[in-house]
């Protein structure tokens, strides 16, 4: 499929300016400092339904990053395989602990937080119980995540200048969408996560954090 093919060795990302399990996916390409080419999906336009998607991910969710014949579907995946192809920098310590700890803590974004935002649940629920209360659910959730996560780091006590230690590490790949959406959507007070609140001034200052951010990506609405 000539659509699913990377052009001579170059990556290709398919993404969603405002999607955050995109946004770490473009974060952990841009750590790894690999050159790869934009595809731009459409989830409001139901894009991610379209037939030669769909033969990239059947799950019909993005991001998905073509790699010639390797097609990964899942931003998880995505970020463990760029951290087997290419180690350097790691993103992932050889501490066990920490290790663990990464895994942890972007487990917890992944699907404990992530999945309550997920268009058709919300759909689902201004639905079924009433319109509007979709935006109470996702606060709900999304603290519920960065209560569970600020608690975790400080009692590991292994917070650095990020969130595992002084290197960016997996942790922070999954964390600063998270947060990003938690500030820019949802709304919420980050004062009460002094610890994720510093990591996201830490985050802001970082160029590869910065050039994966949703309003700099080239399908972003204009005034975003």
């Amino acid at each position: 499929m000539a659509e699913a093919e990377a052009t001579a060795g170059r990556l290709r990302l398919y993404s969603y300016w405002r999607s955050t399990c995109s946004h770490r996916a473009r974060i952990a390409l841009n750590l790894k400092g690999v050159d790869y080419e934009y595809k731009a999906v459409n989830l409001v336009k139901g894009e991610q339904s379209d037939p030669e998607f769909v033969k990239l991910n059947p799950m019909k969710f993005v991001p998905a990053l073509v790699d010639g014949d390797s097609v990964i579907g899942d931003s998880y995946a995505i970020a463990l395989y760029l951290e087997d192809k290419y180690p350097e920098p790691p993103l992932l310590p050889h501490d066990l602990q920490k290790k663990a700890l990464n895994h942890q803590i972007a487990g917890i974004v992944a699907s404990g937080i992530q999945p309550f935002h997920n268009r058709t649940v919300l759909r689902l629920i201004d639905q079924k119980v009433g319109a509007g209360e979709s935006v109470l659910w996702t606060q709900q959730q999304t603290e519920r995540g960065l209560t569970a996560i600020e608690n975790l780091i400080q009692l590991k006590g292994r917070a650095g200048k990020y969130a595992t230690g002084d290197e960016v590490q997996l942790a922070d790949v999954f964390l600063a969408p998270q947060i990003c959406g938690a500030i820019g959507v949802n709304q919420i007070d980050m004062s009460n996560y002094p610890t994720l609140a510093r990591l996201h001034s830490e985050y802001m200052a970082h160029p590869a954090f910065v050039a994966a951010l949703p309003g700099r990506q080239p399908d972003a609405p204009s005034s975003s």
